[in-house]
């Protein structure tokens, strides 16, 4: 596998590494500058003579699986990571590469499944959902008509961009056709051409292109903005025509604007730092790019700097775990809010692979869902490219270096009907509880279809907050449940999903069953504030209603429950008179809870127990105060199984 991306470092380390680095060993030197199999030939020599050191070891690992030979590098990975479980994240993906190379998916599933304690929430719902597309869905090219530049050379080709209505830039390591030099076409800087696009989709007659001031060196991965009316490209650090080095004697990429008289400006640069594949967005003033910054999730990332009429506004934003991964992410692209992106992630079909990731509020990005077989290959596929087609449909352009190519890398066109990429419906928000109005964590958050089939299953964070992601669909059932909480099922049919697509915002509030009781008088009874019938009447008012609401509130929301409604009198009035009262009470309790839902079963009893249950010493001939009598006469719901729900 060579990444073109790479082919850029290989050319800053073929000029600078040999100024400060010290020549550990001459695998070390060819290592370092690219040359594969000859480092493996000498990390081979020196380990007969000597230990190699576990940077050797895995410089040996990464030169196999750069050259296609899976199973050496497997089984070298492997044995460094068993004397030495912490390796970085990037080479962790590099070995789940080669270990999908030599013994398949199942392997690496089984592997990952054994280490979800060290591995991202991000990186393993990536793998699983991009795993189950893989699985379900008929990968074929038929929807796109994919040809060939005929314009390619035996050189690298690549980095396509469209250039005002007409034409395309693309980065090449070609000669010109005025250039007189002989020797390997490996030996030329790479330059930023520009053609004509044909009524085919075709490019036609390449040439340099003449808008940036002429280098020497690097000019590459350019991006021409219709909003700016400028382009973005990289281009070696130099001053005067003479490559500048940081301390290490390294040589980096810096990303330059072109501006109206047709020089350039440096907009990022940092000697230590190199910056690959610009991509202004003049929806949003963002300037993209990928970078190896120290402090990213693998091999190159991908970030963003906020601009106010091109000039740099922030320091540079990582897009986050869910579209950077340890492996090496580049070439991004913006197109009718879908981030389009290339990642050699493990769980890809091999090499670069193409995905796209919905942009949600500006912020947020949908789980990256690989474009499928045809735009990808088991090779490196990147720097793709769309617009809407004059005719109809869209065209668009990306490389590869597919076999069949013309040189090390090609740009191929392709032309669809519709926006490329599996479309993803996204729900996220917060499952909360609705008296506390807290977070409740560890909720199950489950996806049905609407034949009860489930699609998705995931738990809330400790702060309640959830998000979970499915292939599109035009129906769908949630539910959310946690024991001792109320479930919870919304439906949304074909209008309420469209919405989604705006706002996929979905919050939920569920009772807790400790806030719906209460204890008393040594029983578990549902919580209402205190209520009185009329003197001698069992009629249910407004204010007993008002009460009585909670409890079908309650009972609706747990429909387990298994209750006995009890109904007290004072002792003043005559006994049996007060027994037949609190019976009729009793049951105009029961009848109102069933008018207003609650099943019949839920019910076991309905009990007047009159004033054989007093709960202090004003029994009948004693003189008592209002507020004591007031305090035997009482109604109270008892959840008979309580200890038993949960």
């Amino acid at each position: 596998m060579k990444y073109t991306f790479l082919i850029l470092i290989a050319f800053l380390f073929v000029n600078g590494f040999s100024i400060a680095q010290d020549k550990k060993s001459k695998g070390d030197d060819f290592f370092f500058a690219y040359k594969y199999p000859q480092a493996i030939i000498e990390y081979k020599k020196e380990k007969n003579d000597h230990p190699l050191s576990k940077r050797q070891l895995l410089n040996l690992a990464d030169s196999y699986l750069h050259t296609g030979n899976y199973k050496n590098a497997t089984d070298t990975y492997l044995s460094i990571y068993k004397e030495d479980t912490k390796i970085s994240t990037f080479h962790f993906n590099n070995m789940l590469q080669a270990m999908a190379k030599t013994s398949g998916q199942d392997r690496v599933k089984a592997f990952l499944a054994t280490k979800t304690d060290v591995l991202s929430n991000e990186l393993l719902e990536n793998a699983e959902f991009n795993y189950e597309l893989q699985e379900a869905v008929n990968n074929n090219d038929s929807e796109y008509q994919i040809f060939n530049i005929n314009s390619n050379s035996a050189a690298a080709d690549f980095s396509p961009s469209f250039y005002k209505d007409d034409k395309l830039l693309f980065t090449s390591s070609r000669r010109p056709a005025s250039s007189k030099k002989k020797g390997p076409i490996e030996a030329e800087y790479l330059k930023i051409f520009v053609s004509k696009i044909g009524g085919d989709g075709q490019i036609l007659n390449p040439n340099p292109f003449d808008k940036v001031p002429k280098s020497k060196f690097h000019q590459a991965t350019p991006f021409y903005s219709k909003a700016m009316d400028a382009v973005f490209y990289v281009s070696s650090n130099a001053e005067d025509d003479i490559l500048t080095f940081n301390e290490n004697g390294k040589n980096s990429l810096a990303v330059m604007r072109t501006s109206e008289d047709e020089s350039s400006q440096y907009l990022l640069r940092d000697l230590s730092t190199s910056f690959y594949y610009p991509f202004y967005d003049g929806n949003t003033s963002r300037l993209y790019f990928a970078a190896n910054f120290p402090d990213g999730y693998g091999g190159t990332d991908i970030y963003y700097v906020d601009t106010n009429d091109g000039k740099i506004m922030s320091t540079p934003i990582n897009l986050g775990s869910r579209i950077n991964t340890p492996g090496n992410e580049v070439s991004p692209f913006v197109f009718e809010n879908s981030l389009y992106f290339a990642s050699d992630i493990f769980y890809g079909l091999g090499g670069m692979d193409i995905y796209k990731s919905e942009i949600q509020g500006g912020e947020f990005f949908s789980i990256p869902v690989n474009l499928g077989l045809g735009l990808n290959s088991e090779e490196d596929d990147f720097g793709f490219i769309i617009r809407n087609n004059i005719t109809d449909g869209l065209i668009g352009y990306f490389s590869s270096n597919r076999p069949g190519g013309k040189g090390n890398d090609d740009i191929y066109g392709f032309t669809v009907a519709n926006k490329p990429g599996l479309k993803t419906l996204v729900l996220r928000g917060s499952i909360r509880n609705s008296g506390s109005k807290e977070g409740v964590s560890k909720a199950a958050v489950r996806i049905y279809d609407n034949d009860k089939n489930l699609i998705r299953e995931i738990y809330t964070k400790d702060d309640g907050s959830y998000r979970l992601e499915i292939p599109w669909r035009e129906s769908m059932v949630l539910e959310v449940s946690k024991d001792r909480y109320s479930p919870k099922l919304q439906s949304f049919d074909k209008t309420a999903v469209e919405k989604l697509e705006d706002d996929s915002l979905v919050d939920i509030e569920l009772l807790f069953l400790d806030d719906l009781v209460q204890e008393k008088e040594d029983q578990t009874v549902i919580k209402m504030e205190k209520f009185y019938f009329q003197k001698g009447r069992y009629a249910i008012t407004p204010e007993i209603a008002t009460e009585l609401d909670k409890a079908v509130i309650a009972i609706k929301s747990f429909p387990q429950m298994q209750l006995r409604i009890e109904s007290h009198t004072d002792s003043r009035g005559g006994s049996a008179t007060n027994f037949r009262l609190s019976q009729r009470r009793a049951d105009a309790i029961k009848d109102y809870l069933e008018q207003h839902g609650v099943a019949t079963s839920n019910i076991l009893y309905s009990i007047g127990y009159g004033e054989d249950k007093l709960i202090n010493s004003c029994k009948s001939g004693v003189f008592c105060l209002e507020q004591l009598h007031n305090q035997n006469e009482r109604q109270l719901i008892v959840v008979l199984n309580y200890d038993l729900l949960y």
